[in-house]
């Protein structure tokens, strides 16, 4: 479809909620309520020379700027296509000697693109930029005291000649950034790799349990640019996750709802400076299942008791996984499951955690068997949590069928990767590189499952086969 195709949201006022988006015809299970391509957005700094800076892909051997040396590029295609959008940057990075932090890269992307066409990019972006909620005035002192001296260093690097802002308007810009900056993440929705603003996206309010999901699509798209109509470029792609009639506000979570309801109103209020009111929230919903103590009803007191080692041992996971030491994640994860067991439940938060860390673990090791029965438990705990149409659930469901088909439990396996398939065509479309990955390995494991039913031990010869190479 047509990148801004709007037909099917409009704009509306929500009340205390401010502006919002609502369906403006009924619209079904998976359906593409809209797509933008980004407004202006950067790499982050960490990945510069290992992300392309124009379509936002994870590359080996990317090309620099001869100019500046810092953007770095898939092939003269991708450099072509971004020179609108670099050359001004490119011309500051070399004035200044060296290229600011990301926050000030996308600030001075968003006022050279609000420049040039004069704040509205196209007739279907509802809103300029610069009337987008920036919360400037409710920054915590040190959030307020690095919007100074990122807006002091963005005055150093600014090079856009004649055309100069005030402090104020330069940290309304911040503001908007903070409030509204989008994660892009890689081709394959692995890993975060910049950040984007997107106004349309931005007016899609919150709800802990919403109606749409938001995806990112490093596809092919039509551009109103004459010169170059089909580019490669990040957008975003807003989804129904379920039938919504005309008129219904349009809905997103800001937040993983694998969090309990006080936790996520603390988050969105930090961020985002706002109190959520949503039905699950409001009714604390699913919050039982999250703190659950096991069916063998321990006492409260061995509960708490569990839970704080949970959270004390999840500190240490992290650090030893931060430094490498994965047998030393392992040991941790099976002393806290050992605490846990037969007292917190399978949907205990803390658990799941645990369960998630000793999986992933075990699965790089190729631990394939025992990873399996981890990756089982904590789908099953997500499958009573989140929402069934959940991108986060659908994603852990795809790990949790890889980890079984290694395992060589290809009837599980299967069974798995093809739920994962049902819930990634409604959350990120046929299209999207991660779908028609997940696609082949579902054909790969029909294929397997057949040779499995007629013959086991000839199945068993071949996949040990495999193994070895």
């Amino acid at each position: 479809m047509t990148v801004g195709n709007m037909e099917r949201a409009e704009l509306f006022d929500a009340g205390s909620k401010g502006r919002g988006l609502r369906a403006a015809k009924e619209l079904n299970t998976g359906e593409v309520i809209f797509s933008e391509p980004s407004f202006a957005a950067v790499v982050f700094d960490s990945l510069a020379t290992q992300v392309c800076h124009s379509c936002f892909r994870h590359q080996a051997n990317l090309h620099r700027c001869a100019q500046c040396k810092f953007a770095h590029y898939c092939d003269r295609t991708c450099q072509t296509a971004c020179w609108n959008e670099h050359k001004q940057e490119c011309g500051a990075i070399k004035k200044l000697g060296s290229a600011p932090s990301e926050n000030i890269r996308l600030a001075a992307r968003v006022l050279w693109r609000m420049h040039k066409d004069t704040g509205i990019a196209s007739d279907s972006q509802l809103i300029s930029v610069d009337q987008l909620q920036e919360h400037v005035a409710d920054l915590a002192a040190e959030d307020f005291k690095q919007l100074r001296a990122d807006v002091h260093k963005f005055l150093q690097y600014w090079s856009y000649g004649t055309r100069q802002h005030s402090v104020d308007y330069i940290s309304h810009i911040f503001g908007i950034i903070k409030c509204n900056g989008f994660t892009l993440s890689d081709q394959r929705g692995l890993q975060a790799v910049g950040v984007g603003l997107f106004p349309n996206l931005c007016l899609v309010n919150h709800d802990c349990w919403p109606n749409c999901t938001v995806i990112l699509n490093h596809g092919k798209y039509v551009s109103e640019n004459l010169h170059h109509p089909v580019l490669f470029c990040p957008r975003i792609e807003l989804r129904a996750l379920g039938k919504i009639p005309e008129g219904e506000e349009l809905t997103v979570s800001y937040v993983d709802f694998l969090n309990l309801s006080a936790d996520r109103q603390k988050k969105l209020k930090e961020r985002f400076h706002f109190d959520c009111t949503c039905e699950h929230c409001s009714k604390h919903i699913e919050d039982d299942l999250m703190t659950a103590g096991a069916d063998s009803k321990p006492s409260a007191d061995k509960v708490k008791e569990v839970t704080v080692f949970s959270k004390e041992s999840l500190e240490k996971i992290e650090k030893s996984r931060i430094e490498g030491d994965y047998n030393e994640v392992l040991k941790l994860c099976y002393e806290c499951l050992q605490k846990q067991e037969n007292v917190l439940a399978d949907t205990n938060l803390y658990k799941l955690r645990v369960l998630s860390f000793a999986s992933e673990v075990l699965s790089y090791q190729r631990s394939f068997a025992k990873a399996a029965d981890y990756a089982h438990r904590m789908v099953e705990g997500y499958r009573k949590l989140y929402h069934p149409n959940n991108a986060q659930l659908g994603m852990a469901i795809m790990r949790a069928g890889v980890t079984h088909w290694h395992a060589g439990q290809i009837e599980e396996g299967h069974s798995l990767i093809c739920q994962a398939y049902r819930i990634l065509m409604v959350t990120h479309g046929p299209n999207h590189a991660i779908t028609k990955d997940l696609e082949g390995m579902r054909t790969q494991t029909e294929l397997e499952l057949k040779m499995f039913k007629q013959n086991k031990a000839a199945y068993q010869t071949m996949r040990d086969a495999a193994l070895k190479h």
